[in-house]
């Protein structure tokens, strides 16, 4: 359906990554629906910095952008292979998990091909005019105003760099992850080069270290603050924390313990895959083939905290760093520090003048519903939506790719007001609670351990 010129978009999405991409998927469909999603940059990238050979996704190609909401959708994976004529060698690789170089291909495929995606198109501001939301986009061409009746955020994490590092903003010898590939060749004169986090980020760039660096007189080193190189939980039963049945669980849990849950967590969402870490240890194996382990100059030390970071008195960089359990401090002489320590939501400045129609949480955080719909002032009657802001109110399947088709459907169905997408009732065999919840805050504190029993392992 032709929109009148006067006439609000019934859905604008501010930020075309994997998750506002799969929206734009799905409600490309929709008969009837107006929509423009609107990006920045000039074309589809995701976590370009990371597309190193060999890396694999950690979800199944069926966690592609529609398939488990809609798998005879033409913007499937399965249909971007047969037009690549691919389906044959893929049929033939019997790989569940894809390349990531191959999962930015079908994205950027999926948004080359979707005419409600516009690249090169910045939103700098959104306000509330009354009857609709009102976005200014920057182009190449100048500046124009387009309203809509629901705005969908999708503008990505940011880097995270930890405060021990502050000292060392914008030197060039440490860099984000995010950036690792355009920033590798800088690393060629560096003779000691320490990776931080412990990641699946962290663990590729230490195996890509070790394959281009290991065995060219290079000391490696790996620092993670985690107590072990734990892999993350891939087993049937724990991967079901990445279910709609778990994300309402814990979206109806008391935000203190949901906090609490988020940290305990961790292995769920931030580990590196046990198939990257066993990597790791064979190349460093294949590498001491005849020679003594320690022939190798590579370290990894787990539980080892960066309490702070300074420019070295002679060069080079020095890393303060606390053995959490022994209690134990040395100090750390490095030529390089890729920082492989995550990304986290932040408050985008577009929103600024929307702020303060915002119901924002005690420490700063959007209110979000089961709809994935931001709290407002009554007075803003469009819907305001997130995606992959709202770890804190629905659980670590937050930034999951594999949740990203269904909560695109549910946004759908929401700002829709009827069900374009039947999605199912129950989808995990864990009942993560054994009774139904009381309302939200409702859970007395003598419960609340149980509870939180009732969510882990």
């Amino acid at each position: 359906m032709n929109r009148q010129p006067d006439q609000p978009h019934d859905l604008l999405g501010v930020g075309i990554g994997p998750f506002n991409l799969s929206l734009a998927a799905l409600a490309d469909r929709v008969p009837g629906l107006t929509a423009l999603f609107c990006e920045a940059r000039e074309e589809f990238r995701w976590h370009p910095g990371m597309l190193v050979d060999g890396a694999r996704m950690q979800v199944p190609f069926l966690a592609d952008l529609v398939s488990l909401v809609d798998p005879t959708n033409p913007w499937s994976f399965l249909n971007y292979l047969r037009e690549q004529e691919r389906l044959f060698p893929f049929y033939f690789a019997e790989r569940f998990q894809l390349a990531r170089r191959e999962y930015d291909h079908y994205c950027r495929w999926a948004a080359d091909g979707l005419a409600n995606c516009r690249f090169g198109t910045e939103v700098t501001a959104v306000r509330w005019t009354g009857g609709a939301f009102e976005a200014t986009l920057r182009t190449a061409g100048g500046e124009r105003s387009v309203r809509a009746r629901n705005l969908v955020l999708g503008v990505g994490t940011q880097p995270v760099r930890p405060a021990a590092f502050a000292a060392l903003h914008g030197h060039p010898a440490v860099f984000h992850s995010g950036d690792y590939l355009p920033r590798r060749a800088s690393l060629a004169h560096a003779r000691d080069i320490t990776v931080v986090g412990s990641g699946q980020s962290g663990a590729e760039v230490f195996l890509d270290l070790l394959r281009t660096r290991g065995q060219d007189g290079t000391r490696l080193r790996w620092l993670t603050r985690t107590r072990a190189l734990a892999p993350m939980e891939y087993s049937k039963l724990g991967l079901e924390h990445f279910t709609p049945d778990y994300t309402r669980y814990f979206h109806a849990l008391p935000e203190t313990v949901r906090d609490r849950l988020v940290g305990e967590q961790w292995q769920l969402h931030k580990a590196a895959s046990a198939e990257t870490l066993a990597e790791i240890h064979d190349l460093l194996y294949e590498h001491t083939i005849g020679r003594p382990i320690d022939a190798v100059a590579a370290e990894i030390a787990p539980g080892s905290e960066v309490t702070a970071a300074l420019p070295g008195p002679c060069g080079g960089l020095e890393l303060r760093c606390l053995h959490r359990d022994s209690g134990a401090r040395r100090t750390v002489r490095t030529d390089a520090v890729v920082l492989a320590t995550g990304y986290r939501a932040g408050r985008p400045e577009l929103l600024e003048p929307l702020a303060d129609l915002i119901d924002w949480d005690e420490k700063g955080r959007f209110r979000v519903d089961l709809d994935h719909r931001v709290a407002t002032d009554p007075a803003v009657t469009g819907g305001l939506y997130v995606q992959n802001a709202e770890l804190h109110t629905h659980g670590v399947g937050t930034p999951d790719l594999g949740l990203g088709a269904h909560r695109a459907a549910v946004i759908l169905n929401a700002l829709t007001g009827r069900t374009v997408h039947p999605l199912p009732a129950r989808t995990a065999w864990t009942s993560f609670a054994p009774a139904a919840l009381p309302a939200q805050g409702a859970v007395p504190a003598k419960e609340e351990e149980h509870h939180v029993q009732s969510a882990g392992r």
